[in-house]
């Protein structure tokens, strides 16, 4: 079969009215909320660009790293908008991906807007063995997290899906050079991960807001009136899972405080596995050097909307009742 032949992706910036659909990866937080808003300020229809969530605790039980109203949230956050969201995850998720041992990386799935949901791999693979937490470092094969549950997601859904077979494709995706080191030195605009001419595949790959600062994150949403995520309230100044590898130990302290069972599953996989997750010290010990935010002890009803599984608050206000959250520019604890 002869196979179309496509151009290269240019070097600038985009060229949005030329792409089939606008790929978001959408966590809910500030950064992915921020790219969301800014393609609809410049004008991308709403029916062209799709959010797609991670669920990196997957669909087969209850959450083990995440936030617990993050799905219902992100789903509140497309329905608001006019776009629509598609999840995905690795089957067993976090859990099942810590717990190899002797196994291959588990099936991914994912839902479509025409075929339901699909899953592929799982069957085959290298054996291989975790049996420890991802551990806090810019290689990816360290903090298999990301790669596992998020960025190879991504790719599977864009090589696999039988929506995007044949369309020019633009991926966005959050990441600002204010973060980290390592993600300073990122492109803005780049070839997707999965772009291959010699496929057929034209997949382009987006930092929109790679070069803003965090005020004007928070001033878009605000400007739209989008209600952040409730962790933002209780005083985390960056979405990820509750308990991301990253976290400070203010934040592992406020963790043990308002769900000290999650905690307590943390620290009893730590002790199990001989490796803690910051290597020097076990979340034990983080928690015990940290404080616990006020804003999460002083908001009962937030914590309890945070680990709720339907979201049910709402994420539209007029942007002059909009309220900047506690953890605005509080701690974000994030990559390296």
């Amino acid at each position: 079969m002869q196979v179309a032949t496509i151009e290269a992706p240019p070097a600038g910036a985009p060229d949005l009215d030329s792409y089939d659909r606008v790929i978001l990866a959408f966590s809910g937080g500030k950064d992915s909320l921020a790219c969301a808003l800014h393609l609809l300020e410049l004008g991308v229809p709403s029916e062209k660009i799709e959010f797609h969530h991670h669920e990196v605790d997957g669909r087969e039980g209850p959450a083990f790293m995440d936030w617990e109203s993050t799905p219902s949230y992100c789903r509140a956050d497309a329905n608001v908008l006019g776009v629509r969201l598609f999840s995905s995850w690795k089957v067993g998720g976090f859990e099942r991906e810590m717990l190899r041992d002797q196994q291959a990386t588990a099936a991914t799935s994912f839902e479509t807007r025409n075929h339901g949901v699909i899953t592929v791999g799982g069957t085959s693979g290298k054996l291989g063995t975790r049996l420890k937490f991802p551990q806090v470092s810019a290689d990816l094969r360290c903090r298999w997290c990301s790669a596992y549950l998020k960025i190879d997601v991504l790719d599977k859904v864009l090589v696999n899906g039988p929506d995007y077979q044949g369309k020019r494709l633009l991926v966005v995706s959050g990441e600002r050079a204010e973060e980290s080191p390592s993600r300073a030195r990122y492109k803005t605009f780049e070839p997707g991960r999965v772009h291959s001419v010699h496929k057929g595949r034209h997949v382009d790959h987006w930092r929109p807001v790679h070069g803003w600062s965090t005020a004007e994150v928070w001033e878009v949403i605000q400007r739209n009136g989008i209600v952040p995520h409730p962790a933002y309230f209780l005083g985390w100044g960056r979405l990820s899972c509750m308990t991301c590898v990253f976290a400070s130990p203010s934040q592992w302290a406020t963790i043990r405080s308002i769900t000290p069972e999650r905690f307590r599953r943390i620290a009893e996989y730590e002790a199990r596995f001989g490796v803690t997750i910051q290597r020097k010290r076990s979340v034990v010990a983080l928690a015990d050097a940290g404080t616990s935010y006020a804003a999460a002890l002083s908001q009962p009803d937030v914590v309890a909307a945070a680990m709720a599984v339907e979201w049910r608050g709402v994420v539209k206000v007029s942007p002059d009742c909009w309220i900047l959250p506690a953890g605005a520019f509080g701690e974000s604890a994030g990559p390296i």
